[in-house]
Order: structure tokens, then C-alpha cells, then sequence
């Protein structure tokens, strides 16, 4: 995907996050310890520190002492939440293509970077919002599939370690609506190779349905084979830093 399809995108999951939260005190079910109050507030803190860190250049984590935490009254959060978004997007299609800045795992670019992953932040916390009151849209097949990609090649291609794995398991990633995915789960971390072959266990569904399932939120996502295999995915954290 382009820039501007991933700032469509973002464009077009604010204001479908802003026009759920209808009941800011509902319960966000896929993390119970938020509402739907501090999952506004979050992401609204998010676009804002996404976009310092691009309109400012700065090539570090801004300190809490950079940022503008300010938080409105209920009475007011959603229009902080859409100024915030809108800052995003002007900052992010005003950008410099070339802007250098703070990246957490590689990217043809900064600007894609940001792109990318503001995209599918505000995707899934639009998902969340809406799962709180109602039921949940569907993420496009082309964005679904990116952010299978950027979930695989980003946060899980970190160094790690699986938990009580003593040797390479094979995990498929089967969406009916866009390209496979092979990968391979072993005490020196994930891999992913080439597509065919068999695997040790299988995901499969719309690739909206991979996404959510990957995100470990509710979804419509078939699992089949060794579960053990399938479940070791929900040892993937996803990290800023």
C-alpha cells in the first residue's frame, strides 16, 4: 500500500472510532481493563505524539515532559479526539517525503512508517470501539492483508523468545482474500518463509478476520491443526519500542 492509502485509511477509521463511542463508560471487551472513555483517550494521545515526533524531526521517544498531555472532560474528549486526528493527517500528508525521525522497526521510509502504523492503530482501536456497543466492521482486504504484513515483518520479526519451544514449529497463514504466509516459531524466534508446504497448524478465513485473530481480538478466524502451535502467536506483544 501507498501513503495516501494508508492516510485514507486513517482518515476514514477516526471518524468511525469518534462516531462509536457513543457510551463512553461501555466496557471495550477485547481489553477489559479499558472503556471506551480511555481508549478515546489513548489514541487521541497517540495521534498527538505521532505527530510531534514527525513535525518535529525528532530522532528519540519524546519524554512525557515534551509532550502535551492535556485531557479534556467527557463533555469535550470527542472533539479533542477528531482535532487531534486531524493534526495527524495534516501533519502526515505535509510531510517532507524525505523526513527523518524516530522509526521502530524498518520501513522503506519514516513517512511510511508513520503511514502504516497510525493506520492500523486507529484500525484496531476503531474495531474496538465499535465491539463495545455494537457489532464490528469489517477492515478492507487490502488493509487487512497489510497489516498481516506489517504484524509478521514488523513486531514479530523481533528478537525473542518462545516460551517452552525446544525446536521450529510451523504456523500457516491462510487468508482467502489475499497472499499466504508460512512461518516458523523456534526457540531463536519467528521466521517467515515460502508459502507452500505443510504446516503444523493452520489459520485461515478473511484476511479481516487473520488481522483481528493476530491482534488477539475477537474474530471470525478458523484455526486448525496442533492448537499449541496456533496459540504460541499470542506471545507476540506489540511494542513501540
Amino acid at each position: 500500500m501507498q501513503i495516501a492509502e494508508h492516510l485514507a485509511h486513517l482518515e476514514q477509521d477516526g471518524a468511525r472510532l469518534a462516531d462509536a463511542a457513543t457510551s463512553l463508560d461501555a466496557d471495550v471487551p477485547a481489553c477489559p481493563q479499558w472503556t471506551v472513555r480511555q481508549l478515546v483517550t489513548y489514541l487521541g494521545g497517540v495521534h498527538r505524539y505521532a505527530a510531534q515526533i514527525v513535525r518535529d524531526r525528532l530522532d528519540h521517544d519524546p519524554a512525557e515532559t515534551e509532550q502535551d498531555l492535556a485531557q479534556p472532560g467527557d463533555a469535550d474528549l470527542l472533539e479533542w479526539f477528531r482535532a487531534g486526528h486531524a493534526e495527524l493527517l495534516a501533519t502526515l500528508r505535509g510531510a517532507d517525503p524525505d523526513v527523518q525521525c524516530l522509526t521502530f522497526f524498518a520501513a522503506p521510509s519514516p513517512l511510511e512508517f508513520w503511514a502504516r502504523r497510525q493506520a492500523h492503530e486507529t484500525a484496531i482501536h476503531r474495531a474496538d470501539a465499535e465491539s463495545a456497543t455494537g457489532s464490528v466492521t469489517p477492515l478492507a482486504p487490502e488493509l487487512a492483508a497489510d497489516g498481516i504484513d506489517e504484524m509478521i515483518t514488523g513486531f514479530a520479526a523481533r528478537k525473542r523468545r518462545f516460551r517452552d519451544v525446544d525446536a521450529a514449529r510451523t504456523l500457516a497463514i491462510r487468508p482467502d482474500d489475499a497472499d499466504p504466509w508460512l512461518l516458523s516459531i523456534g526457540p531463536d524466534g519467528l521466521h517467515h518463509e515460502d508459502a507452500g508446504g505443510s504446516a503444523d497448524a493452520t489459520v485461515s478465513g478473511s484476511a479481516s478476520g487473520i488481522y483481528l485473530w493476530m491482534w488477539n481480538r475477537p474474530s471470525s478466524a478458523q484455526k486448525a491443526g496442533d492448537p499449541d502451535v496456533a496459540a504460541l502467536w499470542g506471545q507476540i506483544r506489540v511494542r513501540w519500542a
